[in-house]
């Protein structure tokens, strides 16, 4: 397969719509059994290979581009009758042979290249399509339940596009968008259903919007978002006259020195009121403190009943006393960490 990985639309690098979807299918004019009996011709330049010297040094050999290598190959493998291609399917299905799975794969390698070719316009390195078409042609094959009355390459053609989809949506931008199955899909068909709401004089609205496509309106809101963005790498010159890259303005990871400065001495009034106040405790109410309250991992009601040999209502109740006796304190003492949330009842 080629090296070269493009990432985006060649005609807008790092932005633009998401990749359409052709279909395959009798709307498209694309049928699964008429690809496998035609023959499949580039529509375009791929990487050519290198030129290959003659042995007897007359000259080279011309070059020949790897998309066309590849569908010579392809090409050797012969199309299954239906027959053929059910007894296949049986003993995959039945008896696990690898072999006659091997034969149901590579007699619908053109069926991928078929439908890798009709994104060609949405990614120009054809090959990458191919390879991850072929991932979903194996996925077809592992499922391919042949009782069922269809037909391979029916099936198949489902699979091979929801791989070369889903590389697409993953590939088109620099920033994924499409990360998860409910966000594919919105990549698709947003912008046709705020356009089909507005042409009724209807607003699309975010809550609209998801209740008409079926998600929700947090994952509406985002897409949007991000198909109204660009990439803008942070290499690039921050002005149009040039100086510093954008990465030099971003922000670092430093505190502000007042806000660290106002949270250490936060900090040490809240641990001396806390001292103060732990030590007018009983044995059990401390210990509800410092293992419950103030505890990263705090005991359950259940672990303190057990150790103290009470019922988990006991301490429960112990619990809530010794809360109110804080909170009381602390609105005294310190103020503004009154609603901290270790005061906040534990409910297990």
């Amino acid at each position: 397969m080629s090296e070269d990985v493009a990432a985006r639309p060649a005609d807008e690098p790092g932005g633009g719509d998401p990749p359409e979807a052709p279909e395959t299918g009798p709307e498209a004019g694309i049928e699964p059994d008429d690809v496998l009996d035609g023959e499949l011709v580039p529509t375009g330049p791929e990487d050519d290979g290198p030129e290959v010297p003659l042995a007897d040094g007359g000259g080279v050999l011309l070059k020949q581009d790897l998309l066309s290598r590849y569908m010579a190959e392809v090409a050797r493998y012969e199309r299954l009758t239906p027959e053929a291609e059910h007894e296949l399917a049986l003993a995959w299905h039945e008896e696990g042979d690898q072999a006659a799975a091997a034969r149901l794969v590579t007699s619908h390698l053109r069926l991928v290249v078929s439908i890798a070719l009709s994104f060609r316009r949405a990614f120009t390195n054809v090959l990458d399509l191919i390879q991850e078409g072929n991932v979903g042609l194996i996925e077809a094959v592992q499922r391919f339940d042949p009782l069922k009355g269809t037909r391979l390459s029916t099936y198949a053609t489902w699979w091979i596009r929801s791989r070369i989809v889903r590389y697409l949506l993953d590939n088109w931008r620099l920033v994924r968008v499409g990360t998860t199955n409910a966000r594919r899909k919105l990549l698709f068909n947003l912008r046709d259903e705020k356009a089909r709401l507005e042409a009724q004089g209807i607003v699309p609205t975010p809550k609209r919007l998801a209740a008409r496509l079926g998600t929700s309106t947090e994952d509406v809101i985002a897409v949007d978002q991000a198909l109204g963005a660009r990439d803008v790498s942070l290499d690039l010159p921050a002005t149009d006259d040039g100086g510093s890259p954008r990465s030099e303005l971003l922000p670092g990871p430093s505190v502000n020195p007042e806000a660290a400065a106002a949270g250490t001495d936060f900090l040490e009034r809240f641990h001396a009121v806390i001292d103060d106040f732990a030590q007018g405790l009983k044995p059990r109410e401390e210990m509800l403190l410092r293992e419950r309250l103030l505890a990263d991992e705090p005991l359950t009601l259940q672990d303190i009943a057990d150790r103290e040999g009470v019922t988990r209502e006991a301490v429960r109740q112990s619990e809530k006393r010794l809360v109110d006796r804080l909170r009381e304190t602390l609105r005294e003492r310190l103020p503004e960490a009154e609603d901290i949330q270790f005061l906040r009842e534990q409910r297990d």
